[in-house]
């Protein structure tokens, strides 16, 4: 080999490594940095000690940030202090005054299990009991069956520190709006068919909405007619 062709041969050797290098560099997998959650929205959803049983601090980096408990802007013809559920964006809203309201993410019912209408807070419970539906117990008999006479309540029960419970007409829909200790579900359809929220989230909600307050459950974008 000619003395020059071996000189550029060696010097450009280097050039080229360093080349392939730099390309497995770019292409090796980089994990996401975790959220950073603001420090007003830690404080909303920490723990909360003065309550019958415990409630744990939320892990809102399992909760992606538009379902953290926010005021919004919300044109609606509905009258202030209503609960709207939208089944389809996974949010409540608590209508306010002046086109306002209060907007909470939810976990929502599987397919088929969803309630859809107009229907009313006929009570409310703090720490209440949870009783399966009976096509609850047919369905898994082993996971339910066991549960006919109600779960009581405290922080593993499946309604959390709170509900409401809906009823249409008089009857009862079998359907609540409550809390859940599952904060990843939050944003998703898992539930057998209640609306979930955050425990700090309901807790909030059910001290802002009596016995009696109409609540609309969207499955689409028009609202259904009493």
């Amino acid at each position: 080999m000619p003395e020059l062709s071996r000189r550029l041969f060696v010097l450009s050797a280097p050039v080229f490594l360093a080349g392939c290098m730099s390309s497995r560099q770019q292409t090796a997998s980089v994990k996401p940095a975790p959220r950073v959650v603001p420090q007003y929205f830690q404080e909303m959803y920490a723990a909360k000690t003065d309550e019958l049983y415990p409630v744990a601090a939320a892990d809102l980096t399992k909760v992606e940030p538009e379902f953290y408990r926010q005021e919004v802007d919300y044109p609606t013809t509905e009258m202030p202090g209503t609960i709207v559920v939208d089944t389809q964006a996974r949010h409540l809203f608590l209508v306010g005054e002046n086109g306002r309201a209060m907007r909470y993410g939810i976990g929502v019912g599987k397919a088929g299990l969803e309630f859809q209408g107009v229907a009313r807070v006929q009570y409310k419970r703090e720490w209440p009991r949870w009783t399966p539906t009976q096509d609850m117990m047919a369905r898994d008999p082993e996971r339910y069956g066991h549960l006919s006479g109600g779960m009581e309540p405290g922080p593993t029960n499946p309604l959390g520190p709170r509900a409401l419970y809906l009823f249409k007409d008089g009857v009862d829909t079998l359907y609540r709006i409550h809390g859940t200790t599952e904060d990843w579900s939050i944003g998703r359809a898992v539930s057998s068919g209640c609306i979930r929220l955050l425990n700090a989230d309901i807790i909030d909600l059910y001290s802002r909405v009596p016995a009696g307050t109409r609540v609309v459950v969207l499955q689409g974008p028009e609202s259904p007619l009493v």
